[in-house]
């Protein structure tokens, strides 16, 4: 092959590198575990984050994936992974060799008068062709390289982690606003029952006043008693909007959007799903929490760049090759005809760059990464603290959540059987119109705190499993 079929071939390979295939395909295979989709795991292929219109009743699972897929910050993490991904294959094609191609076509238009000398003077006009292909490759750089690829695969894996760590915490945001409108919507159904409940009472007592059985008073204290309901509904109703739109907006919908949850009191019941101590999960937090795995990451990634700056001020060994040819015209001296001619070049060898001195610039390059490294250990540090901290207040919440859900639904018995009992006796005229609205009130706040209760400990349930980072489709249960 000549050297000018080795020039077009060279050219031709690189604006091939250039189109959108060769710039598809992943040579270096940085990308290898890269979620098609921002909701990482919880949408694991590209058609995961196709939807259609909300389901009836919608349930957390797609309220999950919908907020996952759509959320500005999960689609920042993950294009800020593509995005070290990316600068891993630049650090890795540091050990591969570069090659250069260049091309020249000019219009060479050459006039020498000599003065008093006709006979010397000369004149020419050429059309010249350059033609050039260079190798470089680096052979040995002190670890230079090394470091520079480690420090990329730390940045990679801190941009995995943190990919994670979010999708974890807007997981658990989500979920929250979904069980606070879930409660919002069950609140919303007790208010309507409390309603329904007041309005029976004051048909009660004003049947009883007008048969003459009871005064006047205890139809105006259930009138009272029922208008209050209708307020209370009315706010109720306030709030389920509120709620909904929130978990609309969360879903990267318009608020408007007709929502329907399940009842509240539907699905899982309260277990003993964590059995570990709160220790040993504090333990495993600090160790295993994506947060805590970010944090590790940058500091490893902050280690190798101490080790990349002060290998970049040590000599670098390269193979370096130039193969050129022309066709400059050729002259045997002043004022004699230029002929056509053509010419090649070509030479190998090893070029070593040797840094001297350089001004102090790589000391206070090396002092500025020792200090970010020291950074990023104490946010490794600051880190785990923070992890240990969320994991004891969530296991704490889920105590309590549980507790109060069982406390709820033997208060909510009770409350029920005051009610029925209390309602007979005001029937059977053996009661009085105080008996029967203090037994509906207390119903009423019986109903609503087990409502909330319930919505409470799921809530609890899973900002303990986010805590912990182990949150997955089966917390969704």
């Amino acid at each position: 092959m000549s050297a000018k079929q080795l020039l077009v071939t060279m050219m031709a390979a690189g604006l091939f590198a250039a189109t959108s295939s060769a710039w598809a395909f992943d040579v270096l295979r940085t990308e290898v575990g890269i979620s098609p989709t921002p909701a990482g795991a919880m949408a694991p292929d590209a058609g995961g984050c196709q939807f259609g219109l909300l389901s009836r009743p919608l349930l957390l699972m797609e309220a999950i994936e919908r907020a996952l897929c759509g959320n500005p910050k999960t689609r920042e993490a993950w294009a800020d992974v593509k995005i070290q991904a990316a600068g891993l294959g630049v650090a890795r094609s540091a050990y591969l060799p570069t090659i250069s191609g260049n091309g020249q076509l000019m219009r060479d238009n050459s006039v020498t008068d000599v003065t008093g000398h006709p006979t010397l003077s000369s004149a020419t006009l050429a059309t010249i062709n350059t033609e050039s292909v260079s190798l470089n490759w680096t052979l040995y750089d002190f670890g230079a390289r090394a470091a520079a690829v480690r420090n990329a695969s730390a940045l990679l894996a801190a941009a995995r982690s943190t990919e994670n760590a979010t999708l974890q915490s807007l997981f658990v945001a989500v979920a929250k606003d979904y069980y606070a409108a879930q409660a919002a919507a069950g609140a919303l159904a007790v208010a309507s029952d409390i309603e329904q409940m007041a309005g029976d009472s004051a048909k009660a007592a004003s049947a009883r006043v007008d048969r003459g059985i009871a005064p006047i008073s205890d139809a105006l204290q259930a009138q009272t008693a029922y208008t209050q309901a209708v307020l209370s509904r009315n706010k109720a109703q306030g709030a389920w909007q509120t709620a909904a739109g929130t978990l609309a907006s969360d879903m990267d919908l318009s608020p408007d959007v007709p929502v329907a949850l399940p009842v509240v009191t539907d699905g899982v019941q309260p277990d003993a799903a964590f059995t570990q101590s709160v220790g040993e999960l504090i333990e495993d937090a600090r160790r295993d929490h994506p947060t805590v795995l970010a944090a590790l990451a940058q500091t490893d990634a902050a280690a190798a760049k101490v080790d990349q700056t002060r290998a970049q001020g040590l000599p670098n060994f390269s193979l370096v090759s130039k193969y050129s040819r022309d066709n400059q015209p050729a002259s045997l001296g002043l004022g004699i005809q230029e002929y056509p001619a053509s010419g090649h070049e070509w030479y190998v060898g090893v070029q070593v760059t040797i840094p001297f001195f350089e001004g102090f610039n790589r000391t206070y390059q090396i002092r500025q990464t020792q200090a970010q490294l020291e950074q990023q250990q104490d946010a490794l540090d600051d880190a785990r603290q923070q992890v240990g901290l969320e994991v004891w207040n969530s296991y704490q919440a889920v105590q309590t959540s549980t507790n109060s859900v069982k406390d709820s639904a033997t208060l909510l018995d009770i409350a029920q059987r005051s009610f029925v009992a209390a309602q007979h006796r005001y029937q059977a005229g053996v009661g009085n119109i105080l008996e029967l609205l203090n037994a509906q009130t207390a119903l009423a706040n019986a109903q609503q705190q087990r409502v909330q209760a319930l919505a409470d400990w799921r809530a609890a349930r899973l900002r303990l499993a986010g805590s912990l980072g182990r949150l997955d489709t089966d917390d969704m249960r």
